[in-house]
């Protein structure tokens, strides 16, 4: 099964608030974000944004120019049925992050909270590096969170890689400066906990 086929599956299967990464608010993510946004006027793009409630909130928040990419379009479908109207302010990218080109020093903000460590393949974080590198503006900020040491080493039927800060940082490279990382023990729904790593760097 190809990783598009997966994931539609997965989005056409189950419920937003049954799957392991399911949070009612991505409270990390937005405080990061709020923190780092200069204007609500920051071009801001969320990578593998599945059907989570943050481009709700980015809305609720004022901020005008968001991008949602996620390679499942059912996922991006989950989330224009549940925005109604409002889906019509965001711009939707349904691909996989290692294969679409997107435009030149586009956005202010990265953020992804959970496909870098879908990323086995050596190649493959190389490529989402190129991307990185590429849509940025000059000091533009990049928010990845993933894994932590402790984290599963697997997830949806996926093999997954734990990172700890340094282990992230370095798959960047040294054209990223490390402002901070934080660990995140996420509540699943289900009653368990997981640990996530938050990276937040600088684009030289």
């Amino acid at each position: 099964m190809s990783k598009t086929s997966h994931w539609d599956k997965v989005y056409t299967e189950k419920a937003p608030d049954t799957v392991s990464w399911y949070a009612p608010h991505l409270d990390k993510s937005l405080a990061l974000i709020e923190r780092t946004a200069e204007s609500k006027d920051a071009a801001i793009i969320d990578v593998g944004g599945g059907e989570a409630t943050l481009i709700d909130d980015l809305l609720a928040r004022g901020y005008r120019d968001l991008s949602m990419l996620d390679i499942s379009q059912a996922a991006i479908d989950g989330c224009k049925k549940r925005l109604g109207d409002a889906a019509d302010r965001i711009s939707w990218l349904a691909a996989d992050i290692t294969q679409i080109e997107l435009p030149a020093q586009r956005y202010d903000i990265w953020h992804d909270r959970a496909v870098f460590h879908f990323l086995t393949e050596a190649w493959q974080r190389e490529a989402y590096v190129r991307q990185v590198i590429r849509a940025m503006k000059p000091g533009g900020n990049v928010i990845v969170a993933t894994f932590g040491p402790e984290g599963p080493l697997s997830c949806s039927g996926l093999e997954t890689v734990r990172y700890d800060s340094d282990g992230l940082h370095g798959e960047f490279g040294e054209r990223f400066k490390l402002v901070e990382s934080a660990i995140e023990l996420h509540a699943t729904p289900f009653g368990s906990t997981q640990q996530f790593l938050y990276c937040y760097c600088k684009v030289a």
